[in-house]
């Protein structure tokens, strides 16, 4: 039986037209778009690859860098509070811990700070890898060794940048669990 469902004993000059007509079907998309017979669609996804690369890295990146700023927001909040807690507390013990808050959320602030800069550099090299992408298309330069060292510095950038969240999510879990909560304001 054939792969259409016909059956198997065709005289022969069907079964010459109809793979004919299958060949042709098959061959057709790659006369259509100008590409060689093989590996058309191999051609087709790494040209797709190499143009959306940048765009979900950059799109991911700037995630990042919204999730950073909104805890160095919250950190800042938090740094201004603590702040006017100090002072006005009178008694030592109360604002020794004000003072381990406040050398906490200066790490802290270090630490997003430090992701804020990683993410940018990782976001601005990725600008410049599709930059080169789009200049070496209008050029056929060699272009690979420029994309593996943007692509490379982003990729970097943007670890280095989760390495220091992540540093400021400990610092954040270890000040609750030794230090306890931010005190409240007292009541008027």
């Amino acid at each position: 039986m054939l792969p259409w469902g016909f059956p198997t004993p065709l005289p022969p000059l069907c079964t010459d037209a109809v793979a004919g007509a299958t060949l042709a079907i098959v061959q057709m998309p790659t006369a259509l778009f100008g590409l060689g017979g093989n590996g058309a669609v191999d051609i087709i996804a790494h040209i797709v690859q190499v143009a959306l690369t940048p765009v979900f890295l950059l799109s991911g990146i700037g995630t990042l860098l919204n999730t950073f700023n909104t805890r160095l927001a919250r950190v800042s909040d938090h740094t201004e509070h603590t702040f006017e807690l100090l002072k006005d507390e009178a008694d030592p013990a109360k604002s020794a811990i004000l003072c381990a808050h406040m050398v906490r959320l200066q790490r802290r602030r270090v630490a997003l700070d430090t992701a804020v800069i990683l993410g940018a550099f990782g976001a601005a090299a990725t600008c410049g890898a599709a930059l080169v992408l789009f200049v070496g298309g209008l050029r056929a330069a060699e272009i690979a060794s420029w994309l593996f060292i943007l692509f490379g510095i982003a990729l970097g950038c943007t670890v280095c940048a989760l390495a220091a969240f992540v540093a400021d999510s400990i610092l954040a879990w270890h000040g609750l669990h030794q230090e306890g909560p931010l005190p409240r304001p007292k009541p008027n």
